[in-house]
Order: C-alpha cells, then structure tokens, then sequence
C-alpha cells in the first residue's frame, strides 16, 4: 500500500517538507509501518517554561517533523494539534500546505502562559478522537517540557485511554537530568495488565536543544514503539485486525 499522501503531492504543497517526508518514510519501512494507517495528533505544551522554544522555533520545527510523518499514515494533510497550560490554551491544526509560521499563528491568539496540566490534554485528544468518528488507531505526540501538576490525573487517564485506539508518544524538551521527567518515566512503565489493558505509551527524552536531534533518530524514536502496541491493541480487540 503507497503512503496516505505522495512524494509528489508533497513536492508540489509542502516542497520544504519533502526531506523530513522521505526521512519518516525510511523509519516507517524499518518499523514495519510502510502500509500503516494513523490519524497522527500532535500536543504541546505551553506552560511558561516553555517560552524560549517557541521563540527559537523549536516548536515549528517540531510540527514540521509531525507533519511529515503523518502525511505518510493520514491523508487529509492536517494534524490536529492542541496546545495546553493549567488548562486547554487551543484546540487547531497544522497543514501541510500551509505549514510556515503555523504555530506562531496559532500563538498569537494565545493569553498567558501557564502550568503543566497533561490530563486536560489527553481529554481534549481523547473527545477530538472521538467525534472525528475515524475508524483508524492513532499515534499521539505529546511534547512537555517537565511533570504535571496533577500527576494521578495523568495517570488515571492514560490508563483509562488504554481501552482506546490511541498510542501516546511522550517527548520531552529541556535537561535530560531534570527530576521533572521521572514522572513520564514512571508513567511509561505502569504496569499491564495490572493497571492498562495494554501498554500505550513511550517516552525519549530530545534534550535542551531538540532541533539537533537527526531527523531519522527523531523519527525511529516517534514510531518505535507503535508497532507493538498495535500488536496488542489487535489481540485486545481495541484497534480492528
């Protein structure tokens, strides 16, 4: 089965991207994953914390890279993309057609900057998912730069969510060593089937400068994990044969 969307297509609606599309395409194939099918969410953080990686466009860059993953799994050409704080700060996309500058569009209509809620986010994936009616599993990027401030929120959601089609891949920004990601650690390991009926989620740390990661290591990590959980997922019967 050819990806959801061409090398051509791309070349003519995204010709920046083509790279990064042609770099996931390799990673999918290695993975396994060169017929998948996905809807492809993309979620970040904007607490204020995060406020230099927005300014440097770490964060765009990031979306790119979303983008040409999911134009491989998804045909519609647009991640859906929510980005939270204490709260949902916005619920939109990002397009391959119109990628440039896309998440400072979407920033600019934005308040304050807040604190790390991750539970309020997985809702918003979680009801977005839902209403869509999509028949497909999806895969879940989910950037942060440090732990919740309710952390038995996230985990009570995240094990909830199991019993869904959704694979969650955690990615953090910022000091590999901070405390701050022993939470997501944590998280990634909870335990099945005592706590999940699968394992849904991974975690890989970028580091302080996230751009610096090679887009094939970037994408290797995003999609590493999905294959097994597809596995599972199947012989739960939560993601159709």
């Amino acid at each position: 089965m050819p990806s959801a969307i061409s090398l051509r297509k791309v070349e003519e609606t995204a010709p920046a991207l083509v790279d990064l599309y042609k770099h996931a395409g390799v990673s999918l194939t290695k993975h396994g994953l060169d017929s998948a099918r996905a809807a492809v969410y993309l979620v970040l953080d904007y607490s204020g914390s995060m406020r230099p990686y927005y300014k440097d466009g770490t964060v765009q860059a990031l979306a790119e890279r979303v983008l040409g993953l999911a134009a491989h799994l998804d045909d519609d050409g647009r991640v859906p993309t929510v980005l939270f704080s204490t709260d949902i700060d916005a619920v939109d996309s990002v397009a391959l057609d119109d990628h440039r500058g896309s998440v400072e569009r979407i920033v600019s209509r934005l308040g304050h900057m807040g604190k790390t809620s991750y539970h309020l986010a997985m809702d918003a994936v979680i009801d977005h998912y839902l209403d869509s009616g999509s028949k497909e599993p999806a895969l879940v990027v989910f950037q942060t730069d440090g732990g919740p401030i309710s952390r038995p929120a996230a985990e009570r959601y995240l094990c909830k969510a199991a019993r869904l089609p959704l694979f969650w891949q955690f990615i953090g920004f910022g000091d590999p060593d901070s405390k701050q990601f022993d939470f997501l650690r944590k998280l990634d390991e909870l335990p099945v089937p005592g706590r999940r009926a699968v394992d849904n989620a991974g975690f890989f740390h970028a580091g302080a400068d996230p751009r610096a990661v090679p887009d094939a290591v970037l994408y290797d990590r995003l999609v590493g994990e999905f294959p097994s959980w597809l596995a599972a997922a199947r012989g739960q019967g939560i993601v159709r044969p």
